[in-house]
């Protein structure tokens, strides 16, 4: 059984003083709250604050290791409106929820480049340039989520005149490239590499058959920065392998319908339901498992730090590796025997049929000797 690692409140007053970061502190200056969350049932109506700096509304949502990986927030652009121009010593990428509009981008040298987006659109800000969000619509507003870096950055300069107002030009992230948000791409393995992806939602992936399921991936790294993420996909009647890895993966729901069960290992799962626009956000090293009962193919997006991919002596994410062999995933043969007929019942419920007969088959092929049974 797993435990909760709680002590007495006596013992916790030690650490008090330790728990409030100068991060939150920044947040709750710009007037905005912190929801403290690995579930958002919907990022497009989730509720917002007045931002008056930016010239939006916002609130931001922590996971419970965002002091020492990353954040994530949701921003709203009123109709013909744009927010105010800023710069920041730290990471950011963005997916487009709602509307339509443009970027311009710009740095110290005055280089300059604007490109325009709608819903299912995908970017990173380039690492300290100047950047400002425009709503093309007169009628109704724009919102996006993103994911940054912001709060060790933050914790550790613990001054956001630095963290905002340094003048310093990085030419290996943005050198004023006219076609640096364009719509060019060259795939290299599973990385498509790319500053721009005008729609996620329909992109082309790539067969992923280490996840299981008969599944689609493609992973990026977008403005050459430090924190990446990855689409996924699988078709109709079929789930995802359990696997576990580090904090702050921030798993968006593109398209379909389904649920997603998380766990600490030794632990119960905890189910979370999902469609369009919801996010879950798995807790450190617990596994999680993702399950499609709607009639579509289901996709999501992961915007992830790297401090997530735990990975072997080879650079492979430990996460995609069996745990029969050392891995952080479990095998659909290894899985508890309920994690299947709980799917397979929740997909007679909607008279869809089950698709899973096939994946584990295809599994038993490469499947390792449990430990033990080696020859």
């Amino acid at each position: 059984m797993a435990k909760n690692a709680l002590v007495s409140e006596e013992f916790a007053k030690n650490f008090a003083t330790e728990k409030a970061t100068p991060y939150e502190a920044w947040v709750r200056g710009e007037g905005l709250d912190i929801i403290g969350a690995h579930y958002i049932q919907n990022l497009h109506t989730v509720a917002l604050k007045p931002w008056p700096r930016r010239g939006g509304a916002g609130v931001y949502i922590n996971h419970e290791a965002s002091r020492t990986s990353n954040d994530c927030y949701v921003c709203e652009i009123p109709p013909g409106k744009q927010l105010e121009p800023q710069r920041q010593l730290f990471e950011e990428m963005i997916y487009v929820l709602d509307g339509r509009g443009s970027t311009t981008v710009w740095n110290e040298a005055g280089k300059r480049v604007t490109f325009e987006w709608q819903a299912g659109a995908l970017f990173a800000i380039p690492l300290n340039t100047w950047h400002q969000h425009f709503n093309g619509s007169g009628q109704k507003p724009a919102r996006y989520v993103a994911v940054t870096n912001a709060p060790m950055v933050i914790n550790l300069y613990e001054s956001p005149e630095f963290v905002f107002g340094t003048a310093f030009d990085f030419p290996s992230r943005f050198a004023g490239e006219p076609d640096y948000f364009s719509k060019k791409a060259e795939q290299k393995g599973l990385l498509l590499d790319t500053n721009f992806v005008a729609d996620a939602i329909a992109l082309t992936l790539i067969s992923a058959k280490e996840r299981g399921a008969g599944g689609g991936h493609i992973r990026f790294r977008l403005a050459n920065g430090s924190m990446n993420s990855h689409i996924s996909q699988f078709p109709v009647g079929t789930y995802k392998k359990a696997h576990a890895h580090g904090p702050g993966a921030h798993v968006i729901i593109l398209s379909g319908e389904g649920y997603s069960l998380m766990w600490p290992e030794g632990d119960k799962p905890r189910r979370y339901d999902w469609q369009e626009g919801s996010m879950v956000v798995p807790p450190n090293m617990w596994y999680h498992q993702h399950f499609n009962t709607g009639a579509t193919p289901a996709r999501y997006m992961a915007f992830k730090h790297e401090v997530v991919s735990i990975r072997n002596a080879q650079g492979v994410p430990k996460a995609w590796i069996s745990k029969r062999v050392g891995g952080d995933q479990i095998d659909y043969a290894d899985e508890d025997r309920s994690i299947r007929e709980g799917f397979a019942e929740e997909l007679k419920k909607r008279n869809i049929p089950t698709n899973m007969e096939e994946a584990y088959q295809a599994e038993l092929a490469d499947l390792p000797p449990l430990p033990g049974q080696e020859s």
